[in-house]
């Protein structure tokens, strides 16, 4: 290696701590929009307080961004950081105990006072008392460095210092040879309004680069190869993002309109803000008053002949379960979209849990049953929505599209499929009376028992729905014991009767004896800890469900198969509860309610010990 040539490593994870209002987001998710631009294979982990704005220097208000990006396929954001950039004491008192010794640490010193210091409980300053030094720690004063790059464009130092998470960003993307020319440009792009401010974020960034360069506190830079995924055009996507253009794709290959009736809710507001972007697609979005407005208003789109969405996390299902019952009633398409947070009641607005599984599942009163899916990566999140509305269609139904918060906001690159690959989800309406000369709204179709959809208004198909039971067939009000016993087995039959693919086992030695299985957001950290299972010698299979209503054909013989089933989930055991129910499968339950993924090395230990027993 020659003087000056940066170091080639595979793989590099970073951290980004700040206060709230520090930027820490935006500089997470700019060096991520880079990572991806330049081919390399990522994930994100953005962390945030719910608090529009806690105290500044405190620790309930610091924001963080992680980003672990590589040359090889990669399926967490990363167990630890490599660096961590922290631009004040409660950023480094936050998240220091998840650096491992020898880790770096990139410091603004500036911030490191006597009353800040005193904020977060430090007796000492940390950078002069010897406990950190297990690290690697560079001190850099970004504050007054930022200012003095600004001096001559006629801001105030506090406006100036407000860029100093773009001098980071510089610093950062200096040390990691990452191309400059699309950050200015974002930067100009997005303060296009304000070019005085544009400006400043990048004189700050090319201060921070210049920073790196002209320093000796630096001794090498890194680079990270592009990875080798497969050809196509890719983009990086949140898990919100992939579900708004899953909806646009519905919409599209269905023919039909969308009608998003939703609340803003954390951490699910994203997908009203995406999809009000995009009416050009036959996407109308409804800002409702209350959680109930906007699944009524969804529902009665469906009744005109759309498809009904509606979008929110826990707090909110809860609310809409009453209209969810009303949409099984009716026979509807409808897709209820929940991105799952940390519970109960208001709970953990900005952190992530899978625990509205049984919710999902039962949470209506009554034989409800109700299709539930649930996505596996931020980019599965895309197929998963098209799924969704493909089965709200077909089957005349509400679905349940169970993501969380994790999933959300993390992203990861997109390969974008062409649209003519997509499913084809068109329908048919009734266009004539199909009764004795009127038309019986429960007539169904003897594949699927979906009942015909006839949009009101045509001709010679008028017709009554509603929440009471209703004969089958002709649609009329009943309360006759025997019909209301045959449609609630109708109803059940016809979810049970769902076409979904069966469930696929990893299994690369063909002889495993311990199956691990999860659902949702679990399938990255489980699949990284089965790989380093596997390269430290040991049979291990793995299987992820993205249906878990109905449950794949094939889930009892394939559970049966393995003499130990471990089940790891963000929750007390809700998938574990049911799966022992269906299959009388002793499955061994593996759980954390931490508000946080789980970690890829605490699921290897887990797993190794179920070898073991």
């Amino acid at each position: 290696m020659t003087a000056g040539e940066p170091v080639r490593i595979d793989r590099v994870v970073i951290r980004f701590a700040g206060d709230s209002g520090d930027g820490m987001q935006l500089t997470g998710d700019r060096f991520t929009s880079e990572a991806a631009a330049f081919g390399n294979d990522l994930a994100t982990l953005p962390n945030f307080p719910a608090e529009i704005r806690a105290p500044a220097g405190t620790l309930p208000g610091v924001s963080s961004f992680q980003l672990h990006f590589a040359d090889h396929d990669i399926l967490t954001p990363g167990d630890r950081p490599d660096v961590l950039v922290v631009m004040n004491p409660a950023a480094l008192k936050s998240n220091v105990a998840d650096l491992p010794p020898g880790g770096v640490i990139i410091v603004n010193t500036d911030e490191f006072t006597p009353r800040n210091l005193s904020k977060v409980g430090y007796a000492g300053n940390p950078l002069e008392d010897g406990s950190l030094d297990r690290f690697q720690v560079h001190e850099v004063a970004m504050a007054t460095l930022t200012q003095g790059a600004l001096a001559g464009t006629g801001l105030s130092k506090k406006d100036a210092e407000r860029s100093k998470n773009m001098f980071a960003l510089g610093l950062l993307s200096w040390m990691y040879n990452r191309p400059t020319e699309g950050t200015e440009r974002f930067l100009r792009e997005k303060f296009a309004r304000k070019p005085d401010i544009a400006e400043a974020n990048v004189l700050a960034f090319r201060a921070g680069w210049n920073y790196g360069e002209t320093t000796e506190s630096f001794a090498v830079t890194y680079e990270v190869a592009p990875a080798a995924l497969p050809s196509g055009t890719y983009r990086q996507i949140t898990g919100n993002t992939a579900l708004s253009y899953g909806i646009v794709a519905a919409a599209r290959r269905s023919g039909r309109p969308v009608v998003l009736g939703s609340y803003p809710i954390t951490p699910a507001s994203d997908i009203l803000h995406e999809l009000s972007r995009h009416k050009n697609f036959g996407v109308t979005t409804i800002q409702a008053e209350d959680e109930i407005a906007g699944v009524c208003a969804a529902l009665g789109a469906s009744f005109g002949g759309a498809l009904g969405v509606t979008s929110t996390s826990g707090p909110g299902l809860t609310l809409k379960s009453e209209t969810i019952g009303l949409a099984v009633m009716t026979e509807l398409p409808l897709l209820v979209i929940d991105v799952q947070r940390g519970g109960p009641s208001t709970g953990l607005p900005t952190k992530t849990e899978q625990a509205d599984l049984l919710q999902a599942m039962f949470g209506r009163n009554g034989e409800c049953p109700v299709p539930i899916l649930a996505p596996r990566s931020p980019a599965d999140c895309f197929g998963i929505a098209l799924d969704a509305a493909r089965i709200a269609l077909t089957y005349r139904t509400p679905v349940l599209l169970l993501s969380d918060g994790y999933l959300a906001n993390g992203s990861e690159p997109w390969l974008i499929p062409d649209v003519d690959s997509l499913p084809d989800l068109s329908v048919t309406f009734a266009t004539e009376p199909n009764g004795p000369d009127v038309h019986w709204p429960y007539v169904r179709d003897p594949e699927t028992l979906a009942r015909e959809w006839a949009i009101p208004g045509t001709p010679g198909l008028q017709h009554r729905i509603g929440g009471l039971e209703k004969a089958d067939g002709t649609g009329d009000i009943s309360y006759d014991p025997d019909n209301h016993d045959r449609m609630v087995r109708l109803r059940q039959s016809k979810v049970d009767g769902i076409t979904v693919p069966d469930l696929i086992v990893d299994d690369p030695s063909g002889s495993a004896d311990i199956l691990v299985l999860g659902w949702g957001s679990t399938y990255g950290p489980i699949g990284a800890a089965c790989r380093r299972v596997r390269r430290a010698g040991h049979r291990i299979a793995q299987a992820h469900l993205r249906h878990l209503n109905p449950f794949p054909r094939n889930l009892g013989e394939v559970l049966r198969r393995y003499r130990r089933v471990v089940v790891p989930e963000m929750n007390l055991g809700q998938l574990a509860l049911l799966l022992r129910a269906r299959y009388l499968v002793d499955v061994v339950s593996h759980t954390k309610v931490a508000g946080a993924p789980f970690r890829a090395d605490e699921l290897r230990s887990v797993f190794e010990e179920g070898m073991a027993a």
